[in-house]
């Protein structure tokens, strides 16, 4: 979506997380698993919902970022949804 002002672009994002075994201790840890783009924060909302309910997916959130479309830069998230084991803020 583009502003009115036509600079800058929001996304919303979903993104899905597995547990992983790392190392010869087996320490746990989380790695993304999927990151996928939607048109509508109810589309990135649902979308995660129904990820963090699959065999094997350990959590799930959904987001948006706005894009600078002068500079590329890109803001800090807002979370929409955060469900199951997903990193803290600090850690994304």
């Amino acid at each position: 979506m583009t502003s009115s002002s036509e600079t800058t672009k929001t996304h919303y994002i979903c993104q899905t997380y597995v547990t992983t075994k790392a190392g010869r201790n087996g320490v746990e840890g989380l790695k993304i698993e999927k990151q996928l783009q939607y048109t509508s924060a109810a589309q990135a909302q649902e979308r995660a919902e129904r990820e963090a309910r699959a065999d094997g997916c350990a959590g799930a959130d959904a987001y948006e970022v706005e894009e600078d479309l002068n500079s590329g830069e890109v803001g800090p998230p807002n979370f929409l949804a955060r469900i199951g084991n997903v990193p803290e803020f600090d850690d994304f």
